[in-house]
């Protein structure tokens, strides 16, 4: 009771921005770490060469997928269980707990049966192309195989950030990622595995991390619990967990498809085009990494104040969190427009590649500037309960405005409009979610008043 208590009082009375500083570092470095592994095997990857390079990209598809399923069950839970600790009822969390996380190995171990049993379909359907295939086979297989443990990874990792535990969190997935890209340095520069390297390099590294994770939680870390004895299946639970993480699952989810559209699109054009457009979002997605763990930690503080009916807490967290992203994404990008060339070629020095690439990487550069408001509204809707709401948000950036810009751009202006695609649609999101946010806003403060 003394530790609930203690967990309480930190969440509800420590100053906002020093809480979400102190939740957000050990997330922001979790989300760089882990992009930092993705980027390594990229890096080594594409010393194999341009097809072997484009193959990350197409399974990068296939990890959208797998995870997809993971956060719909982890932020599901996490924003339920959040709020139910901050109206101090633990009993029903580790219920939604135990109930998310078999879910989500269920989830995991279906993918990975229906993946093995149409393997070619799969690839191809994620963008391959004929020299392409072979790679992107083998590095999906070995994916597929660890699809159970990544999937439930996602759950563990969320229902302890939202518990505002992030530091454990932080140790189960920066120790993943170290793995793996010490795994790729010794499968593939030392023992000469190649692509077959970095599979197994990946998929043993996600599986330690999973047990990492999971002896958090069996060793009384935290609040919820996890145990079979806690799991429900009853039809009303499941539903709120999938609901709420429903904006989750459209964001992975979509994530998954344009990945799929853009190789498809990119493909038109070769190979080389498949591996800039790859690299380039491996990039941004590391950048973009930097908001999106600022704005996690501004989930659980959303989530446990509002529980809490501490509406005024929840607007300073989301002013706050506005800011920081802002300026930090915002001097990452322009430090970056001054050598696109320079990032590019540091993952696969083909020219054609180089050019390609640097194009593109300078519109989602520019595109940085647009996605802290758009991160930081979906984040605060999916915390408080605001599903509908979220789920809109969520669909917008990779599915609703990109999958239709690509493929008018690509039609209107060939190569460079799918360059540009994904800058277009995060302006076009920033200017829907603005009116969402500035009510929603409004109404807290009436709340709170």
């Amino acid at each position: 009771m003394q530790q609930e208590n203690t967990q309480y009082r930190k969440m509800t009375e420590t100053p906002v921005p020093k809480l979400i500083i102190m939740l957000g570092i050990p997330t922001t470095i979790s989300m760089l770490v882990t992009n930092i592994y993705n980027m390594a095997d990229t890096y080594f990857v594409g010393k194999l060469g341009t097809s072997a390079s484009g193959a990350v990209g197409i399974v990068f598809g296939l990890m959208a997928l797998i995870q997809a399923f993971g956060f719909m069950f982890g932020h599901g839970a996490g924003s339920i269980i959040s709020r139910r600790l901050g109206a101090k009822d633990v009993e029903s969390a580790s219920r939604f707990a135990s109930t998310s996380f078999f879910c989500s190995l269920a989830a995991g171990g279906l993918i990975a049966v229906s993946g093995f049993l149409f393997l070619e379909p799969l690839v191809r359907l994620l963008g391959s192309t004929d020299t392409i295939l072979p790679y992107a086979k083998t590095y999906a297989g070995f994916i597929l195989a660890a699809a159970p443990f990544m999937a439930s990874s996602c759950v563990l990792n969320n229902i302890l950030r939202y518990e505002g535990r992030a530091v454990f969190a932080m140790v189960g997935l920066t120790t993943g990622s170290i793995l793996n890209i010490f795994g790729d340095w010794l499968l593939m520069e030392k023992a000469g595995f190649g692509i077959e390297g970095a599979g197994i390099a990946t998929a043993v590294s996600q599986t330690i991390s999973f047990f990492i994770l999971l002896l958090m939680f069996l060793r009384g870390k935290t609040q919820s619990r996890i145990s079979v004895k806690n799991l429900t299946w009853e039809f009303s639970d499941v539903a709120l967990i999938c609901k709420t993480g429903l904006p989750s699952l459209m964001r992975q989810g979509l994530s998954s498809i344009s990945t799929m559209v853009l190789n498809g699109q990119a493909g038109i054009y070769g190979d080389a085009a498949v591996a800039a457009m790859s690299i380039v979002n491996r990039i941004c997605f590391f950048l973009f990494s930097i908001g999106l763990g600022i704005g996690q930690g501004f989930q659980p503080v959303a989530a446990f104040n509002y529980g809490a009916k501490k509406y005024d807490r929840v607007r300073k967290g989301f002013f706050f969190t506005l800011g920081a992203g802002e300026v930090l994404l915002g001097s990452v990008a322009v430090i970056g427009m001054f050598v696109p060339g320079q990032l590019v070629a540091f993952f696969r020095n083909d020219p054609e590649v180089i050019a390609i690439g640097s194009v593109a990487l300078t519109a989602q550069l520019i595109a940085l500037f647009f996605q802290p408001l758009s991160i930081c509204a979906n984040m605060m809707f999916q915390s408080i309960g605001e599903n509908k709401t979220a789920t809109f948000l969520s669909m917008l950036r990779s599915g609703l405005y990109f999958v239709p810009v690509i493929l008018l751009f690509s039609q209107m202006f060939g190569l460079f409009g799918i360059e540009i695609a994904q800058t277009v649609a995060d302006i076009l999101a920033f200017f829907t979610a603005l009116p969402f946010t500035v009510r929603f806003l409004r109404q807290l403060k009436q709340k709170n008043d």
